[in-house]
């Protein structure tokens, strides 16, 4: 139970910011509570699915799909801008907690094993990038208005 907490700690932020990015690219006004929801829904089936016995790295394609099909049902966006919108918002997560867990483990100056195997730390060391995604979901709608009546539901 303590690791599902602790992943929904990480999680929910996490898929609320691949969500809130995917949709401001998209153009469609960012309403916090449905982005939340989304995000708490996917991460925790996503943990389910990562406790599955899958190959590694198919909770990442299902996220993607999942996302794409919750923007599509949710929204007036297309199935083929969905795929890219949400396939960006994965790889800047993706490039982003790579380049903060670099500069983490270059500044203090431990082996990534000794922090991985603390849970609570990783999962801690993850939240910034949540953050910023939601952070540049915030700012992309200056910069790309969102369109009016995008929303189905």
């Amino acid at each position: 139970m303590g690791n599902f907490l602790l992943f929904l700690m990480q999680g929910i932020p996490e898929f609320s910011g691949i969500i809130a990015l995917s949709l401001a690219l998209a153009r469609v006004p960012l309403r916090w509570e449905r982005i939340i929801a989304a995000g708490a829904a996917l991460a925790v089936i996503i943990y389910f699915i990562r406790t599955l016995s899958f190959a590694v790295g198919l909770h990442t394609i299902a996220s993607l799909l999942l996302a794409v099909v919750l923007i599509t049902t949710a929204t007036y966006v297309p199935p083929t801008k969905a795929f890219v919108v949400v396939s960006v918002s994965i790889i800047t997560l993706a490039f982003m907690e790579l380049i903060l867990l670099k500069i983490f483990f270059a500044l203090v100056k431990l082996e990534p094993q000794q922090v991985m195997s603390n849970v609570l730390y990783w999962k801690l060391l993850t939240l910034p990038q949540a953050v910023i995604m939601i952070l540049i979901a915030l700012m992309v709608p200056q910069f790309m208005k969102p369109e009016q009546g995008a929303w189905k539901l």
